[in-house]
Formats: C-alpha cells, structure tokens, sequence
C-alpha cells in the first residue's frame, strides 16, 4: 500500500478544482469531472482567485455561494457523459480549426463543430445526448443540404437543377431532436451525363461537368445521393448493395477522357471526403469506399503521393466479376509500384508510409476470403498473384514470418494468396538447400561430390536399380540430382534426370505392376489397395521431381493434393500421427470412380426400397457399410491409408519444410505436373535456332503446322519434344527450346 502512494500524486484541475490522483511519470491528465485535459505543471501553480457571478455575490452566505456554484459547474459540465463528449470534441478532426477557415465549416462532413481553447471564457456548446448516451451534432443554422423531407421536388426541366454545387452538406436535419439523415437531391441519370459530356465538348465550356463531378465526390452523402438507387432506403442485403452500378461505371468511364483540370477537381473532392470521415460507421460509409475504390485515377501512381487510394482500403462489398476483378488489379498495381517505384522521388519515403502496403495486402486478404467461399470462384486464384514481390529478397520474407520474436514486421509470408506458384517454389527449394547444408556440414567433409545425389542404374534393371540406390542413399535426397545410365558416356546437364524420371513413372505405373488402377473415363490414377512394400521409395519420386524441378507426366484426382497437405507439416516425432486423411466427400469420389458415384447418386436419389427392389445392399468385399458415406471414407482413406501413409512420408522426406503451409493443394499439382495451360505461340517466342533463322521458310511452315494443332496434338507435340504435356510453373519462359540443323536432317531438343 505504501509502494502505491508513493507512485501516486493528488492534483487539483485547474479548470473546476476537482482533485485526482496521477501516476507518477504521467504529464498530462483528464478532468473526470468537466473533461479539461490539463498538464502537470498547470495543476502545480498557484490557485488563482474564483470570480464570483452575480448571482453569488447576492448569496451572503459562503456555504450557499458554494452550493450554487457546484450547481453550475454540474449544468456546464452535465456530468460524466457531458465530459468524455467534451473531452472528445475537442480532440476532433476540427480542434484546430479556426473560425475563418475554409475547412472548418465548409468542407465538414457533418455539421461543424466550434472549438473551444483553455484559455478561452465563452461557453462551449455541447451535442445534446440522447437517452442511448450516444453522442448526436445539433447546429444553430441548418447548412445548405439540411432538406426537409418533404421539399424533394425539382425542376427536371432546368440542368444546373438536377445537380446543383454547393459548399458543404449536412448527414442530419435541422432539427436535432429528429436525428434523421437526409440527402441532397441529386436526379442526374446517365442520358443527362453523356448529354453534358457531349454539349460541352461541342461548345468547350465544361462548368457543368466541372460542377457534377466535383460535387459528386464531396462526401459520403453526395456520393450515397448520386449512386444511391433509393437514398432513403436501408439496403441490409449483402447480394444488393443498392448501388447504380451502370451510373458508377459511365462517371468513371467518361472520367479518363475529360480535362485534366476536372480530373484534379475529382481528386481533391475525393481526399476532403475521406478527410471528412476517416473510418466507416454507417452503410452507406462503406457503400461510399466501394464506389471509390473503382476510381480509374487510382492506376496512375500519381495518385498515392496524396495517400487518397489509402484510406478506400478498409472495406469491400460483394461485386461483380469484372468491377471484382478490376479491384484486385488496382491492389496488385499499388502495391508494385509502392514496393517498386518508376519514380521513387514522386512517393514519400517508405519510413512515412510503412502502413501502404500492409493495409493494401490485407485488403487483398479480404477479396481472397471472400473468392474462397465462391462455387465457383469469382477470379482464378491466380489473379491474386503478384509477380513483382518475386523480385523481393523471399527468404527474408520467409525468416521474418518464422522467426517473429527476431524479425519483426509485415512479411508477405502471411498472405501466401499474393505469393506467385514461382516465389513459392524458391522457398521450397531454398529451405530445403538449407537444410541439406546444415545437415552435410555435420556428417561430411566438404567436396564436389557432396554437393549430388548420383544415381547410377542400368536401362535394363531401371526400377530395380532406381529402388536399391533410393534406398542406399536416403541421406543424399535433397541434393542436387545426378542421374548416369551405366555404359553411356555423358554427363546428366538435366537431360538424363528427366529421361530417368521419364522411363520410371511410366513403368510404375503400369496397371500391371500393381501400385495404382487408371479409370479411364475419369483419366486419373488411384492408389491400389493391395499391398505394396516398395510405396515409400518410389514415392519419393514425386518429392524429388519437386525439389528438383522435373515435371512429371501424372494424373492424381485433386483429393491426392489435399491428402498431401494433410497435415502439412509432419507432425514432429510422432510415428503413429495420422496423416493423409480427408473429408471424403461424392464429389471427390467422381474424380476418381465416375461410374460408381453416378449410380450411388441414383441409388440416394430413390423413391422406393433399394435393398427390396434391386437386392443391393452398401457392400463391398471388405466390409459393409450403412450410407454413400461411408463407401467415400473407404475408397478415399481407409481402405490405401497404409499405401498413402508411405507415400505422405516419401514426398516430405525430401520436400519436408514449413513453406507448404502456404501452399493450395492445386499448387502442389502444378509444382509436380506444371501449369495445365499451353500456349505454343510462347513457345515459339522463347525457341532458338542453330543453322537456321526465323524467317526460313522451313521454320515458318513448322510453326504454321504446329500452332494450327488442336490442343490434344500440341500437348503430345510437347510431351514428344519435352517429355511432359505441361509447361513449367513458371511459365514457357522457363523453357529452352532449340532447334538445331545437322547436314540435311532437322531435329528439336
């Protein structure tokens, strides 16, 4: 208790002489009593004399002056919630606002607020609260927007009518006991705006196009009473913003095209607005930021030095394809050119606007979520990728998202949508670099040899040989791989692995060898539920193609994906962690089992009695089962969980590392099988010649031929050529592609 008193001190408000206590160390305090937010040091000095009003001096009696004093300090404070009102009205947006100022009344968004300094001796006039003690702005002169309900009539007729400019506008009306928003009148359609857009380009005088335009953006409220379909209703649907999106799409449409000098009118009425109200409060707040993000002017980087693109990154509604895709593009353009400056001098220093990119990104997190819970998705998930952070430092990224408690920071690492397939793959890679070294630097001594796992297997005993080595070498796994055919001369410089990895998967894969089964209406293959003792060493094959970058030529339905990622970390020294299973769902069993899945759909979709009409009961020859349910449960998981469970362990023995966290199941497919998409005309682009040159006109009737291909002969065109159908996830560009003239013969490698 000692220790307490001593770290507290009484200081009396100068302002109405109430005394509280303050911790030591603090400068400055807030009255609790009339709200006066006073400093150490003026709570210190000398109290200065009471000037009596007139009223008191009548009271001869000191105890009765006292008592009506209390009384008015009581009326002038209106106690606790009188106080915090005053205390936070003075920190508002106008506390330094001056009463000559253009910003202080005309450009308020609500109605303006009259600051009151210390030393000042009026008495400031307080917004009344109502019975739900939540603050309300009343104003002694109604602004220029504070309509009546019932004066919404307009003069269709007149032009400057349908949208008249002024100097502010007012969220309430007059009447500060009514509290009821009321919109400015604003009837322009889009006829009226192609009408004013053309009139003025025939006569060049733009003043009504100027008025619309920077008066349209404001405020909220302008813009609520512009794009609004019915300003005094409550949209609360989340499929109908109530928007005129046709309206929203024109303004911006013909926006681009006007003078330069509007275009700077737009801008600055868009920054007042945000200034106005800094976060959303209400819907029609949001439905505002909506309609700014759309803005066109935001794809210039002009437009970030003045921070207005900034503010709009704080909400977003449920929108159309094309409006949804734009957005994420204006993201994805703001962030490059944040990070990535054409000219850094026209931005300010990172150190001043650390919070861009941040904010920016978790919007972005936002439209992901909600792209996510779309069947189908609004945007190809890849839409949500940005090439520009490829060019970042990714381990650092990658290190300040594991290690927090050292690296503190944003990391891209926590939103991995906005990671390309690329940069998550070089972190894949990386960190499995970096675990091989730390590894070899504790059982090796340093040498070229160390540095490859070299396989050395005959063509004759492939799978047998390839086996026996996998097995003898598991602590060379993520090294570089070095394949050599016994009795060929020649060194592995990528070629050789991708024949080895080639020749394996195709002879593994043969129904007769017995690891998986192929349907063939459903193109996929499907583990094999009879037992199998060498799955964990041939299924490393999918982990080393992965780490070293080989494109595989398989087909696993989409389920084998997420069964991967399930878990996808290897629960740390646990053998018996279960791992690979999946809610088994009919969909994924059509991908693996077409047929079966149609008829068990038929069978759940009956009217009469399945067992009694057809004899067929839920049965297999393991075990029977009560529902389709179940059946799913036992193709997907229990019936292969032994053969999964070895191939789980052999793809994160050699990929093992905490970036497949941020990995999609499709994007394991595409490290492992390449981008599904072909573009030979791509191909063409990044294709070298040795003894020929474009314009031969043997290489133009190649290319003739091979771009006039179907896609199913140009993907077996490039599984001849390149031993996959696929290209590289990153693209044909990652791709060498030649072809080479010997004496009369023409051949591509």
């Amino acid at each position: 208790m000692e220790m307490a008193a001593e770290s507290n001190k009484d200081l009396t408000c100068p302002n109405c002489n109430f005394t509280v206590q303050q911790q030591v160390g603090t400068r400055r305090t807030i009255c609790p009593k009339c709200g006066h937010f006073y400093s150490t040091e003026a709570a210190l000095r000398p109290p200065q004399p009471r000037r009596l009003s007139r009223e008191q001096q009548q009271l001869p009696n000191l105890k009765d002056r006292e008592n009506l004093k209390n009384r008015e300090d009581k009326d002038k404070s209106g106690g606790r919630l009188q106080s915090i009102a005053n205390f936070f009205q003075n920190l508002g947006p106008n506390r330094k606002s001056k009463g000559n100022s253009p910003s202080s009344s005309s450009t308020n968004q609500g109605a303006a607020i009259t600051e009151q300094s210390e030393t000042s001796s009026e008495k400031t006039e307080l917004p009344p609260i109502n019975s739900n003690s939540s603050l309300t702005t009343g104003s002694k002169s109604p602004a220029p927007y504070q309509l009546n309900p019932g004066s919404r009539s307009v003069n269709n007729g007149d032009r400057s009518a349908r949208h008249t400019p002024t100097n502010g506008s007012s969220r309430l009306s007059p009447n500060p006991t009514q509290n009821k928003l009321v919109y400015p009148v604003r009837t322009k359609t889009a006829d009226q705006l192609r009408e004013d857009v053309q009139l003025a380009r025939s006569s060049g005088s733009w003043k009504t196009v100027h008025d619309f335009y920077s008066t349209t953006f404001d405020s909220f409220l302008e813009i609520n009473a512009a794009f609004k379909r019915d300003p005094n209703k409550d949209y609360k649907s989340l499929d109908d913003p109530g928007v005129k999106f046709d309206f929203v799409n024109l303004v911006y449409e013909l926006l681009p095209s006007i003078p330069q000098e509007i275009q700077k009118v737009v801008l600055k009425s868009v920054i007042n607005s945000l200034l106005k109200d800094k976060r959303p409060h209400t819907k029609d707040d949001l439905r505002a930021y909506l309609i700014l993000i759309q803005n066109p002017l935001f794809e210039s980087s002009v437009t970030y030095t003045n921070s207005s693109f900034n503010r709009p990154l704080t909400t977003i509604f449920l929108i159309k394809k094309t409006v949804f895709s734009q957005i994420v593009g204006r993201l994805q353009n703001f962030i490059a050119l944040r990070l990535f400056p054409s000219k850094p001098h026209d931005l300010p220093p990172m150190s001043k606007c650390s919070w861009w990119i941040p904010s920016a990104t978790k919007v972005m997190a936002l439209l992901n979520a909600a792209n996510n819970m779309c069947n189908p998705n609004i945007v190809p998930f890849i839409e949500f990728y940005n090439e520009s952070l490829d060019h970042l430092d990714l381990m650092a990224e990658y290190y300040t998202w594991q290690l927090p408690s050292s690296h503190d920071g944003f990391s891209f690492c926590q939103y991995p949508f906005i990671l390309s397939i690329s940069a998550k793959r070089s972190i894949l890679q990386r960190d499995s670099e970096q675990q091989m070294i730390i590894n070899a630097r504790n059982r090796e001594i340093p040498n070229v040899g160390m540095l490859f796992f070299n396989l050395n297997v005959r063509r004759s005993h492939l799978v047998s040989d390839s086996l026996n080595e996998i097995a003898r070498k598991q602590k060379d796994l993520k090294k570089k791989l070095k394949v050599t055919f016994e009795g060929e001369p020649g060194l592995d410089m990528g070629g050789l692995t991708k024949e080895w990895f080639l020749l394996l998967v195709r002879q593994i894969f043969q129904p007769d060898y017995g690891m998986f089964n192929y349907d063939k209406k459903a193109g996929v293959h499907w583990f094999s539920s009879a037992p199998c003792e060498s799955y964990q060493e041939f299924n490393l094959l999918m982990g080393l193609a992965v780490y070293n970058s080989i494109i595989l030529d398989i087909h696993f339905p989409p389920c084998c994906y997420k069964k991967l990622l399930s878990p996808a970390v290897v629960p740390y020294n646990n053998p018996r962690a279960i791992v690979g299973v999946i809610p088994a769902t009919v969909d994924d069993l059509k991908l693996i089992q077409p047929d079966v899945a149609r008829g068990l759909e038929e069978l759940l979709s009956y009217d009469g009695d399945v067992e009694d009409d057809f004899g067929l009961t839920f049965q297999i020859s393991q075990t029977e089962f009560g529902s389709v349910k179940l059946y799913c449960e036992w193709v997907l998981n229990k019936s292969i969980y032994a053969q999964f469970q070895a191939f789980y362990h052999g793809f994160h023995s050699v990929c093992a590392s905490n970036a497949l966290i941020m990995l999609r199941p499709s994007e394991i497919e595409m490290l492992v099988c390449g981008n599904p998409k072909l573009d030979l005309a791509d191909l063409k682009k990044v294709t070298t010649y040795d003894g020929y040159n474009p314009q031969d006109s043997a290489i133009k009737n190649f290319w003739d031929i091979v771009l006039s291909m179907p896609l199913n002969l140009q993907k077996r065109f490039l599984l001849f050529t390149t031993g996959s159908d696929r290209v590289p996830i990153g693209g044909i560009k990652e791709m060498q592609f030649k072809i080479t003239r010997v004496t009369n013969v023409s051949y591509m490698f």
